[in-house]
């Protein structure tokens, strides 16, 4: 440091490495000095060579030994292994032994059996733990399955759980994977269902199950519903799988594919056929100024959302593709001008499937709140093109009305029930989509959500312990406070939230 005078004569020090100045008065103490010392730019550390060699009893340099704890290695080894689906021989080439002695010439290494048994200990371990995760949730949990066969047609099960946390946050499990022997029909999974969900001990805080549209799963929950302790004898138990079902919709209304769709569908290929092809096609987008990273997308059967995801590409290139078409004499399968527009039609009335199925496959939110608004704009989407003069749009809209109907024809009364605890919508909106859908017996069917809505609220009412009075006395008279005011009638929505997720 060096000291000098400022210009109202105060004594202020220099850094010798940085050059920055600071008040250096004694009646500053060392205050100053050292909160600089500690952001100074200039600050030479330690050279990490030195702090890796240490000096030995006889004077001489060598390196400092890490501290290797061995217990660890194992267990990171074993978690490798699991999360990567390596096999458990692993830990025996030797190419790896090599580098574990590498690494640490001290390293004992491990055989595949002991590798094992580490797995299984941490397996049991994190078992362990899920389990008292789920003991400490505090109200119902809901849960998934599918089956899936492997490619050596070996049929598994999966079971995953969705439930609040004690924190209010939302958890996600999966509970087992487990290899199911044929046949798989509804009693052998049911059998299957309630020994699993009796290993974790849930099966009397289900709150309901989801599942796809197979005839075998309608049969496995009727046979469920005699196993477990279900609320409202099960009224609401099972939640058939939106996405799903919008999936089925769809594929419904493109088994009748226009000319215009198999036009673009050609396009694609053809641009797609060679590389000289795809070459030129970048040269008619960079002509055009688009965005090459974007790309042409092809579509495939499976995946009915993949033919909207052509279309889209198609219709942002469209320029791309007539130019093409101008200086390539080959071909020949460009949509024309009406076609292009009977295109961007056929893309919109998609884009609003794609965006429903998009919010229904969310997994880091809640989705039921989501349900009944989303169904409802595909409700009215198919009403409206039922009417279209474009007669593609139409006969497709039509179809998917009759896969709808088969499905959707009533609204599910639990997912109405969770668009009430949403702030965004509330009973208003339940009013205001069951006048547009019943019309005339919208009154009717009003009536009876409310009446279902108040008898799950006090079938939790009755079974939480409560020592209020006013609580007690809104339990009794619950369908009553539908006529008062509207803060009353959202303290009951309020509770029964609460309530939903309180046992």
């Amino acid at each position: 440091m060096i000291d000098e005078l400022d210009s109202l004569g105060r004594m202020q020090s220099k850094c010798m490495k940085c050059d920055a100045k600071y008040i250096a008065e004694s009646s500053h103490g060392t205050g100053n000095m050292l909160r600089h010392i500690r952001s100074c730019k200039g600050k030479v550390y330690r050279d990490i060579g030195q702090m890796i060699l240490q000096s030995n009893a006889s004077g001489a340099v060598e390196n400092r030994p890490s501290t290797f704890k061995f217990d660890e290695f194992r267990e990171i080894l074993a978690l490798a292994i699991a999360r990567h689906n390596l096999p458990q021989q692993f830990v025996e080439y030797e190419g790896i032994r090599a580098v574990f002695s590498y690494l640490c010439p001290e390293v004992k290494h491990v055989p595949r059996r002991t590798i094992k048994n580490d797995i299984m200990k941490i397996h049991a371990k994190e078992k362990t733990k899920l389990d008292e995760l789920l003991k400490r949730a505090p109200g119902r949990i809901a849960i998934t399955s599918d089956c899936w066969s492997s490619i050596t047609t070996d049929g598994y099960i999966s079971l995953t759980a969705h439930f609040i946390e004690k924190n209010w946050r939302l958890g996600k499990r999966v509970l087992a994977f487990s290899f199911i022997p044929p046949p798989h029909m509804g009693a052998a999974l049911a059998e299957k269902m309630t020994c699993l969900s009796k290993q974790w001990g849930i099966e009397k805080r289900i709150a309901s199950i989801t599942l796809d549209n197979a005839s075998s799963n309608d049969s496995m929950v009727e046979t469920l519903k005699y196993d477990l302790d279900l609320v409202s004898n099960g009224d609401y138990f099972h939640v058939r799988c939106c996405a799903h079902i919008l999936n089925l919709i769809v594929q419904e209304g493109l088994k009748e594919i226009d000319d215009a769709v198999l036009k673009v569908r050609e396009c694609v290929k053809y641009c797609k056929g060679s590389q000289g092809r795809k070459q030129k096609f970048l040269q008619c987008v960079q002509h055009v100024s688009l965005e090459s990273s974007r790309g042409l997308r092809q579509d495939v059967p499976t995946r009915w959302n993949s033919t909207y995801m052509m279309l889209d590409s198609a219709l942002f290139y469209k320029k791309a593709l007539l130019h093409m078409k101008a200086t390539d004499a080959n071909f020949v399968h460009c949509p024309n001008s009406d076609e292009w527009n009977r295109i961007e039609k056929i893309c919109k009335f998609l884009s609003v499937f794609h965006e429903v199925t998009l919010a229904f496959s969310g997994t880091k939110y809640p989705t039921c709140n989501l349900y009944f608004p989303n169904v409802l704009k595909v409700r009215l989407l198919l009403k409206e093109h039922m009417g279209s003069a474009d007669r593609f749009l139409k006969t497709m809209a039509t179809k998917m009305n009759e896969k709808f109907e088969k499905y959707w024809s009533d609204f599910s009364t639990i997912m109405a029930i969770a668009v009430v605890f949403d702030p965004r919508y509330k009973l208003q909106v339940v009013e205001w989509a069951y006048k547009k859908v019943y019309e005339q017996t919208a009154d009717f069917e009003l009536e009876l959500f409310k009446n279902k809505l108040f008898s799950l609220y006090n079938e939790y009412a009755s079974s939480t312990p409560t020592s209020t009075t006013k609580h007690d006395e809104n339990v009794r008279n619950a369908p009553a406070i539908v006529d008062q005011a509207s803060d009353s009638y959202m303290e009951v929505i309020y509770t029964l939230k609460v309530l939903f997720f309180s046992i």
